[in-house]
């Protein structure tokens, strides 16, 4: 079978098209006929090693985000019909409930082999079948940044109609968080560079939109946008993706008692903010690492209901990968880079 892996050393040049055996499914496994795979920025990390001892030896098969055909069936593998589509989850372990180091451990393309082959093996428990009306590049985007979204502003958000969430740019976890939040009835701002971006946001739902070049202290005003469209002291919830450059701002514009789901480093690391705006205005703080197979049924469910469809950005040939991961690492996307593999 084809595979795009990183081989004999941990570097961008190492990156390649390869050949394995065609895997056989096993006792208690189901196999995926893989039909598309979607790229997030963890994925410009991976053939840097970007992720330290924690990673698979190599060769490592890239990619976390994919969907499949069930086209076998190991002995003893229940919950799964043949010919249903399935996306692995990008954390094999987590089922349920809150995470852990041990539901942690295993996440596709980083500790074991993801998703850039034609084949791939899993339990059914570390799958689940997703909704027939999405297209197979539509639903390769839904396990790791639609489910980081849902799981920021549903689970661990608990975000409610009429509240406002503020979105930075325009990437996959940021617009799945703009749908979700309409979706729930929230008001959404949305943050980019572009104008251009913003025009397609509004076009989207975005109730406010602002470009942060144009106003690099873009808190107060985010703040008073927030309470013009609540009434409250500010925004309820901010998708945080920046990092070390937005969290200041990103305080400035949340509400006391408010929530920051920080789930993106993008522009940097470090913590360099006042905490003093965190401890005097109670804010929480909350890490987001994508969700549970639990969350991801749910997020589905909703979907469905309302037949939310993710943003697109562009579609590249199996063999295409590196131009895809350009095109990511450009910034010039909005929405998700996928991977067609017919």
């Amino acid at each position: 079978m084809r595979t795009y892996q990183v081989e004999s050393e941990w570097s961008m040049d190492h990156l390649k098209l390869a050949q394995r055996p065609e895997p056989q499914a096993g006792t208690g496994q189901i196999r995926l006929a893989m039909r598309a795979a979607a790229l997030n920025y963890r994925d410009l990390l991976v053939p840097q090693k970007g992720y330290g001892s924690r990673m698979q030896d190599l060769p490592l098969v890239m990619l976390s985000d994919g969907v499949g055909v069930v086209d076998q069936l190991g002995t003893g593998a229940r919950g799964a019909s043949l010919g249903e589509r399935w996306c692995p989850m990008l954390f094999q372990g987590w089922q349920a409930g809150a995470p852990d180091a041990q539901k942690l451990s295993r996440g596709l393309g980083c500790e074991t082999d993801g998703t850039m082959a034609e084949w791939l093996l899993t339990d059914p428990l570390s799958a689940a079948p997703v909704p027939a009306y999405l297209t197979d590049v539509e639903a390769a985007c839904l396990p790791t940044a639609g489910l980081t979204a849902w799981r920021a502003l549903v689970t661990d958000g608990n975000v409610k109609p009429g509240d406002v969430v503020v979105v930075q740019g325009t990437g996959g976890v940021a617009l799945f968080a703009l749908q979700f939040a309409k979706l729930l009835g929230a008001s959404a701002i949305v943050l980019s560079s572009s104008d251009d971006k913003l025009a397609k946001a509004q076009a989207l739902g975005a109730d406010g939109v602002l470009n942060y070049v144009k106003e690099p202290a873009w808190g107060r005003t985010v703040k008073a946008m927030a309470q013009r469209l609540s009434g409250r002291d500010g925004a309820d919830h901010v998708v945080e993706l920046g990092g070390t450059s937005t969290l200041e701002q990103s305080l400035r514009a949340v509400r006391a008692g408010g929530t920051l789901s920080l789930i993106g480093v993008l522009g940097g690391a470090k913590l360099d903010a006042p905490l003093g705006l965190v401890v005097t205005r109670a804010v929480r703080l909350q890490g987001v690492t994508v969700g549970s197979r639990d969350d991801f049924m749910a997020m589905c469910s909703a979907m469905a209901h309302s037949q939310m469809r993710p943003v697109v950005d562009s579609v590249y040939p199996f063999e295409a990968l590196k131009d895809a991961l350009a095109h990511l690492q450009s910034g010039k996307h909005f929405g998700k880079v996928c991977i067609d593999f017919d």
